[in-house]
């Protein structure tokens, strides 16, 4: 499945407990020697008021918080299943409430965003709204905040020229970040329109970040930027985006696609 090309492969381990190793989620990760994708995601079942729980496993093979494409996706098939329009997923970074548009499209509320230096984690205190990051002896003044994951936000004239290949994983590693970090290039095209670059966490650059996205929103939001609600524009396509003002919670609304169905032989694929 993808969310604007943000891709996955999504395994059913609601019936069939299925333990997936760092290994393994590299080797399905693999574009060659795999099936090839951004994350792996391990539908298992949902406990107490959930319907499901969702494991998020990066490209590099580690477990990580939260993917807004990916919640999008399992939530469009549990309500497909269901013949529900809305559906609660549970993940490492919170629970995600997640309902149908009704023309195709999912919104997931991805809560409120986490601003305080230590929440994100920050190696130290700082200002996160105009965050000042070194960078071989460059500084860079950024917006960091956590949407279940952490991000670094920085705003550049033109995105589509930013050197996110070079900088990304440069910033992600940054000691300044402890679990490592998202990294959004972004520039303002109009007060409700903003172009998003994105260097993922044990990804790299993906068409797509939902996450991302949610955080760009609110770094734009924060710095006076653009108002509660935004378009914005990725590789892959555009995501709306608004921060809700009874409760500042994120809302965040795209499509999802479904690629193809199969099996996958993991014994085999391990040799």
């Amino acid at each position: 499945m993808h969310g604007l090309g943000n891709d996955f492969v999504v395994f059913d381990a609601r019936k069939q407990g299925l333990a997936l190793s760092d290994a393994a989620a590299r080797l399905i990760a693999d574009r060659r020697f795999g099936v090839g994708c951004d994350q792996v995601i391990v539908i298992a079942p949902g406990r107490g008021d959930v319907d499901a729980e969702m494991i998020i496993r990066n490209a590099d093979g580690g477990v990580v918080e939260s993917c807004g494409n990916a919640a999008r996706c399992v939530a469009k098939l549990l309500m497909q299943e269901s013949g529900r329009s809305s559906v609660r997923i549970d993940t490492v970074g919170g629970a995600l409430e997640c309902s149908s548009t009704g023309d195709g499209h999912v919104t997931v509320d991805m809560g409120a965003p986490k601003l305080l230096w230590h929440e994100i984690p920050l190696a130290k205190a700082a200002d996160t709204n105009m965050f000042q990051l070194n960078v071989d002896g460059t500084n860079h003044v950024a917006s960091a905040l956590s949407v279940g994951n952490p991000h670094l936000v920085l705003f550049v004239d033109d995105a589509d020229q930013a050197p996110v290949a070079a900088l990304g994983p440069r910033i992600e590693s940054h000691p300044m970040f402890p679990e490592r970090t998202n990294v959004e290039f972004v520039s303002v095209q109009a007060r409700n329109r903003l172009r998003m670059r994105v260097w993922e966490r044990g990804v790299g650059i993906t068409m797509a970040c939902g996450t991302g996205a949610c955080a760009t929103a609110v770094a734009s939001f924060r710095r006076a930027l653009s108002g509660r609600k935004v378009e914005i524009v990725l590789d892959g396509g555009v995501l709306v985006i608004e921060l809700r003002e009874r409760d500042d919670h994120i809302l965040m609304t795209g499509p999802t696609s479904e690629v193809f169905c199969g099996e996958l032989d993991l014994e085999a694929l391990g040799r």
